[in-house]
């Protein structure tokens, strides 16, 4: 086949689902996309589309996501794949879940491509989603969870200085619990991964508490090795 025809064609077989999670304040939300085009048009979806010839998958995800939601350079993790025979109508496609997590903050939001519409919803108020991806999203909280667990989280998350409290916030996000604070306090500085900045906030109607920081090369350490974080 001509290299041409690669450079233009798709592999309509295989696509891309890109699970986005970003944490604002103490909540945690899902980057949903409106289809403007498709069988699925005026449907809230995840991210993605057909996988080129010319590319491979990682650079799949990173095309489609930036393309439809203008969200772009952030770290995306292979989730796993999804290929259930009827997970899509009239043909048969194996599509590949990527996630990752981000603070909502930092990324201004654009749809493009075959999107009419982005949005964050909050993960308790997601509407029904074509194909199975109300369960890839299941799936993928799940996931979250777990690696919440066993690596640290929230070295992009929370601001340079943050407090106990936030921390707990983004860790109750996730887990979708409530966290005994004594308990949740003692193990996270057990870990030696947080760095008192010998500071209080500032300009905050309740007392000031203490202001901490990430160790960065303990954190990188703990995210390779791995941690057990029972809370």
């Amino acid at each position: 086949m001509p290299s041409d025809l690669f450079s233009s064609s798709v592999i309509d077989a295989v696509s891309i689902d890109c699970l986005i999670f970003g944490f604002r304040g103490s909540g945690l939300d899902i980057l949903l996309i409106k289809h403007g085009e498709g069988i699925s048009k005026g449907k809230w979806a995840l991210p993605g589309g057909w996988i080129q010839y010319n590319e491979d998958v990682d650079e799949a995800a990173g095309r489609l996501l930036k393309s439809l939601t203008g969200v772009s350079n952030i770290y995306l993790e292979q989730l796993r794949a999804f290929g259930d025979v009827s997970r899509y109508p009239e043909k048969r496609v194996i599509t590949i879940a990527y996630y990752a997590l981000v603070n909502t903050d930092h990324y201004a939001l654009s749809a493009g491509f075959t999107a009419s519409d982005v949005q964050w919803f909050n993960v308790h108020e997601v509407p029904k989603l074509p194909y199975d991806h109300n369960r890839i999203l299941d799936f993928g909280l799940r996931q979250l969870k777990h690696k919440v667990r066993h690596e640290p989280i929230g070295f992009n998350l929370l601001p340079k200085k943050f407090t106990l409290h936030q921390i707990q916030q983004l860790y109750e996000a996730i887990l979708e619990m409530q966290l005994d604070k004594p308990n949740f306090r003692r193990k996270l500085l057990n870990m030696n991964l947080l760095v008192p900045c010998h500071e209080k906030q500032k300009d905050v109607s309740h007392r000031a508490a203490s202001l901490y920081r990430f160790d960065k090369k303990i954190y990188d350490q703990l995210t390779e090795k791995g941690l057990s974080f029972e809370l």
